[in-house]
């Protein structure tokens, strides 16, 4: 079920569409189901796919297809490191690899704590930034050495705190 609130943002969303077009807030409306649950479940699925009046296939195609919908909870701080082969050629691997030490799981995993899900990602756009990195889908981070990668997890750390 979802709150009259949340039901207000989806037809806030909804209304920025012509009506026969009203699938068209798929990705606003599944933005707002992650924002509100941390996730996008099975059963969010269902939810969207009936508010919109569309199979509930082509809403899990949309979740799947794009990576910055959770498709299972992720951590506090969610870290995108992209590792396409430009990022790769400077440094995005070992970044990946630098923050699997640190954090002691592997990329697709959470810290026992909660605190941290590591992914790799595709590009990002900003490969002439590489290595770069995601921070909760919203802060991009730049140039991230060894050094800028411990000083950004501490940080995060620290805020939690």
């Amino acid at each position: 079920m979802i709150s009259e609130a949340t039901q207000a943002r989806f037809a806030r969303e909804v209304a920025k569409f012509p009506a026969e077009q009203k699938q068209s807030a798929v990705m606003p409306i599944l933005s707002i189901v992650q924002q509100e649950q941390g996730w996008v479940s099975p059963e969010s699925e269902q939810l969207v796919a009936d508010y919109l009046g569309m199979p509930v296939m082509a809403v899990h195609e949309v979740t799947t297809f794009y990576n910055m919908y959770n498709q299972k909870p992720v951590g506090k701080f969610k870290l995108n490191v992209c590792t396409n082969l430009p990022c790769q050629l400077r440094g995005g691997l070992k970044a990946l690899q630098h923050l699997e030490s640190k954090l002691g799981v592997h990329a697709g995993e959470t810290t026992a704590d909660g605190l941290f899900t590591l992914q790799p990602s595709e590009c990002q756009g900003a490969c002439a930034d590489a290595p770069v990195m995601l921070v909760n889908d919203r802060h991009m981070c730049s140039f991230m050495s060894h050094d800028k990668l411990d000083q950004l997890i501490d940080s995060l750390r620290a805020a939690k705190a």
